[in-house]
């Protein structure tokens, strides 16, 4: 941890222990990101998926390495703290509903997100992945179908970023959007070269 912010260490402390939602758990606690004071991109994500409970390490997934391509960095870029802030809406695994994942507890926007955000002040790009990131990040957005909320893109752009989420589950979406790839991706991949160089 390279955090020299005293406060932020002490904040983050706190939430690797926090338990605050425990009994809506049914793998236990495990929150789940990655903070550093110097960050300059934040990627806002939904909640931790089975295998990254199990690893502790966010985005350790198909869903990183699409998100990593994305992006147009390595693991040594993408896990550096000082570069790449990760910060999901829910912190810990919510498990699984009828149709794959529940969503991210609310829990941990509400007692964290805030202060978490005010702790690192050189973000200058957030990327938005998913419906509970934009509805908390674009409120104004929040109405509006995934698809339009991406392709209003410019709308944000270039300090937020709203995508779809890099899961494998998303395949057919981005077969049907071939626009996002061509379109959206070389300018995220030029910003991010841009802001870590």
């Amino acid at each position: 941890m390279n955090n020299e912010n005293p406060l932020l260490s002490q904040t983050l402390e706190r939430v690797r222990s926090c338990e605050h939602c425990i009994e809506h758990l049914p793998h236990g606690a495990r929150p789940v990101l990655q903070v550093g004071q110097n960050a300059k991109i934040l990627i806002a994500g939904q909640a931790p998926g089975s295998k990254v409970h199990a690893t502790g390490i966010p985005f350790d997934d198909p869903s990183g390495d699409r998100l990593r391509m994305w992006m147009g960095v390595d693991k040594t870029q993408f896990y550096d703290e000082n570069q790449i802030a990760i910060l999901p809406m829910g912190f810990c695994y919510p498990g699984t509903g009828k149709s794959g994942d529940l969503p991210p507890r609310k829990e941990c926007a509400d007692l964290w997100r805030d202060q978490l955000l005010a702790m690192m002040p050189k973000i200058e790009l957030t990327l938005i992945i998913g419906q509970y990131a934009i509805a908390w990040h674009l409120p104004e957005s929040k109405k509006e179908s995934l698809t339009n909320t991406v392709k209003a893109w410019k709308t944000h752009w270039p300090k937020k970023l709203p995508l779809p989420h890099p899961s494998p589950r998303n395949n057919i979406w981005l077969k049907k959007n071939d626009w996002f790839e061509d379109t959206i991706i070389p300018s995220l991949q030029k910003q991010v070269r841009s802001l870590l160089s």
